[in-house]
């Protein structure tokens, strides 16, 4: 009978083997999710969820919901998220490790190899930003079918899709997750709640509470600590862990952040920041990565483990704040109702982000399409494995060379 329940659940039989198997399955998605944050969220959804089935389609939504909300790069937090829901707070460590690893050491050895280096040159990059069309694309599809199935819901998400590619802000995504949790309030008030699995987060609110307390205070103390110490590595960690502190629109907003940081005081020159964020987009993995490259730049080894842990850290602490009163908070059904408008106007932010910047600035000619067609076609209808998609985008990048 235990036999039977593993296979049918899925889960290993302790702890441990949970975390390591989240170690193993983030690892490859770390190697394999290229696109950028946007991207990321589909690659989560192909394997997480339509593959392994770790939490249900509505769960998925939620949380994808959630850190949207949240300041920080969200596909690191959804990540970090699944990893704890599926193994603890170590799950959640090792899904961040395993996601975030490649792409830091990938990054470190493009800094010091590649510089000058002009990345978008390079045919198989061209490949891979076309997986990426074809990675959004599968993730609009899937989500559109089950978040947006009907009328109102499809024009919470044209509606999404529209502020969003005309209001350009760092702000905009936030307004419109806004808007339509009150417009789902309005529409699905008296939307019956669905009979949700419920949501066993190993996390106690002591430990959440804690959280928000650390994140408020770093966010506060750091800049006086540097002032007063003087001390080089602890001003950049401030630097860094307030700008993963602040942010809100995904990964490439950090970007201004960053440049803000490091480009006034001299630490990093205007190309060789130009040049870190090209092989950025080279390499599979979370766009926050970018901060070990700086690191590296400004302060050695050092200064990348320094940059890359202060700025995930507020990642880190805002998740786990919010998890433990996440699952009573949607299962209200004013909340319930508010995501229903929330998750909707998720699949019109997809939407517009497949429009801008993915397909405006990777579907270059026709032929360009009828390749990301074909790999839209492998992940959606041959159902063939991400990593095999990858390396075929890739592989038809040389050869449109």
């Amino acid at each position: 009978m235990k036999n039977d329940l593993l296979e049918e659940t899925g889960h290993p039989k302790s702890r441990w083997e949970s975390v390591l198997e989240v170690l193993l399955v983030s690892t490859k998605l770390g190697l394999t999710s290229f696109g950028g944050p946007i991207a990321h969220l589909g690659y989560f959804h192909n394997e997480y969820i339509r593959r392994r089935k770790w939490m249900d389609e509505n769960s998925y939504a939620d949380l994808v919901a959630l850190c949207q909300f949240l300041p920080g790069p969200a596909s690191s937090q959804v990540g970090i998220g699944i990893g704890i829901m599926r193994a603890g707070l170590w799950g959640g460590i090792a899904a961040w490790i395993g996601f975030t690893l490649p792409s830091v050491l990938a990054l470190l050895l493009f800094a010091f190899t590649l510089q000058g280096v002009d990345s978008g040159s390079t045919s198989w990059i061209h490949g891979l930003k076309l997986v990426a069309v074809a990675v959004v694309a599968h993730a609009v599809w899937g989500m559109g079918q089950k978040l947006a199935p009907d009328r109102s819901r499809v024009t919470i998400a044209i509606m999404a899709a529209t502020i969003t590619l005309l209001w350009q802000s760092a702000w905009s995504q936030v307004t419109v997750m806004l808007l339509a949790g009150i417009a789902g309030l309005l529409l699905f008030r008296h939307h019956k709640v669905p009979d949700l699995p419920e949501l066993r987060v190993p996390i106690s609110r002591a430990l959440a509470i804690a959280c928000w307390i650390v994140f408020f205070g770093l966010l506060l103390m750091l800049p006086f600590l540097r002032e007063s110490t003087g001390f080089s590595l602890l001003a950049l960690y401030d630097s860094f862990y307030r700008a993963g502190s602040l942010v809100f629109g995904g990964g490439h907003v950090v970007l201004p952040l960053l440049e803000r940081e490091v480009i006034p005081t001299g630490s990093v020159t205007q190309e060789a920041f130009l040049t870190g964020y090209g092989a950025t987009q080279a390499v599979p993995g979370p766009l926050f990565t970018f901060a070990a490259y700086l690191g590296a730049m400004i302060a050695g080894g050092s200064g990348a483990i320094v940059a890359t842990i202060a700025i995930f850290l507020p990642a880190f602490l805002l998740v786990i704040g919010a998890l433990p009163f996440w699952d009573s908070l949607r299962r209200n059904a004013k909340i319930q109702g508010m995501l229903v408008g929330v998750n909707a106007a998720v699949v019109g932010i997809l939407l517009a982000a497949l429009y801008d910047p993915i397909w405006t600035s990777r579907i270059l000619a026709p032929l360009d399409f009828a390749v990301a067609t074909i790999l839209f076609i492998m992940l959606e209808h041959w159902k063939l494995p991400p990593w095999l998609v990858v390396l075929t985008g890739a592989l038809c990048g040389l050869l449109l060379s």
